[in-house]
């Protein structure tokens, strides 16, 4: 499936990094836009599958499908920008500044959010049939989702929180290397079996992801769950964010270019010679 050797990759990712940087705000927004809706898209359907099936291995199984759409779209998640971003500045790309890193991360948290919070509003629609009736089974479902990852960590105070963080901590991990999966080979089947395999993983664990908590909260509230936005803030979107940024810098992208562009110098061979 045309496999590009870890240098060759990895090298692409800080490619896509400064490009990124650099990228103009109006494309920056549409793409994270895009990407958010997408993901929301998915989620969505992923939990319409589990509800009308009873079994969450299917929902994983096919959530995926949302997350190859957008990034053979090019569409960009603040999950993946996390990571690529800073590569290109750690490798010293001229003209990429922290500061320019810092805004790409904040754009593309307003597109994601934008475009999550679209879905969120037309599936809270078409599950009240236009807020005239209680939601059907899907949009209570998602409801629920709400309160117990929300009103559910604050019950365990501070170990709630850090179960929070590390759960989104273990989410980039697994989706940060769905977006490295995307490179590691030139054919769509070849991107999309890369890409699948790790976001399986993310979502049958049920670990955290800030975008697509931006649809399933916003979604829970706009149908009257029993929790308040500073419930959403507070117990789960802002610890969540900083985890998947810790997640997949550490796990993901410091150690892929920690290891395949900046590597350490080879060890030399150790010669013994025969006793005369």
């Amino acid at each position: 499936m045309s496999y590009l050797v870890p240098t060759e990759f990895v090298t692409k990712m800080v490619d896509a990094g400064e490009s990124k940087i650099f990228m103009s705000t109006r494309d920056t927004v549409i793409r994270a836009y895009m990407a958010g809706a997408i993901l929301a898209l998915a989620a969505w359907f992923a939990v319409t599958i589990n509800v009308n099936t009873g079994q969450p291995i299917v929902g994983a199984l096919l959530f995926p499908v949302g997350f190859c759409m957008l990034y053979l779209l090019g569409f960009d998640l603040l999950t993946g920008v996390f990571v690529l971003s800073p590569l290109a500045w750690l490798d010293k790309r001229p003209g990429v500044t922290f500061g320019g890193v810092l805004r790409n991360w904040g754009l593309v948290f307003v597109g994601n959010f934008a475009g999550a919070l679209t879905v969120a509003f037309m599936m809270a629609f078409v599950t009240t049939f236009g807020f005239t009736q209680d939601p059907d089974k899907v949009g209570a479902a998602i409801g629920s989702i709400g309160e117990s990852r929300t009103l559910g960590y604050a019950a365990h105070g501070a170990a709630g929180m850090a179960t929070l963080f590390i759960r989104g901590m273990l989410c980039n991990w697994m989706v940060s290397t769905g977006v490295v999966g995307a490179m590691v080979s030139t054919t769509v089947p070849g991107k999309v079996i890369a890409m699948w395999m790790p976001i399986l993983v993310f979502f049958y664990m049920v670990f955290e992801h800030s975008v697509v908590n931006m649809f399933l909260f916003p979604s829970g509230l706009m149908l009257h769950a029993k929790f308040s936005i500073l419930d959403y803030l507070i117990w789960n979107e802002i610890p969540t964010v900083l985890g998947n940024l810790v997640g997949g810098i550490a796990f993901t992208g410091l150690t892929l270019y920690a290891t395949h562009v900046r590597t350490a110098p080879a060890r030399e061979a150790v010669t013994t010679r025969a006793a005369a």
